[in-house]
């Protein structure tokens, strides 16, 4: 038996494996290949490419494409929701590392003398 990770069945656990094509990514988020294509062409999300040249898509791309499909579907352009969810991730990111920064600068305090 192949070691763990090698699995086929272990793809279906990886967040980041490519494992739906354009047609069922578009079908899963109740949308059109064509919404896809413009996430891709506003940079929001990068499909990998199987060796046909046909997109496929990971469960984390398609998590970030229902954010933006959401604020589309609320009135706000394709780009600008494109936009919005990048600057929401690069924001989260800050925080998380501005909170790792704090945690360590705070580190452990010496005894208190006495």
């Amino acid at each position: 038996m192949p070691p763990r990770g090698t699995r086929p069945a272990d793809k279906f656990d990886d967040d980041d494996y490519p494992a739906h094509t354009m047609g069922r990514a578009a079908e899963m988020l109740g949308t059109t290949p064509a919404f896809l294509r413009a996430l891709g062409e506003h940079r929001l999300i990068t499909p990998l490419r199987s060796e046909g040249g046909h997109r496929r898509y990971s469960h984390y791309q398609l998590r970030i494409a229902a954010r933006a499909r959401e604020l589309v579907d609320r009135g706000t352009p394709v780009e600008a929701a494109c936009r919005i969810v990048i600057l929401e991730d690069q924001l989260e990111e800050a925080q998380r590392l501005n909170d790792q920064y704090r945690r360590t600068a705070a580190g452990p305090h010496p005894p208190a003398a006495e």
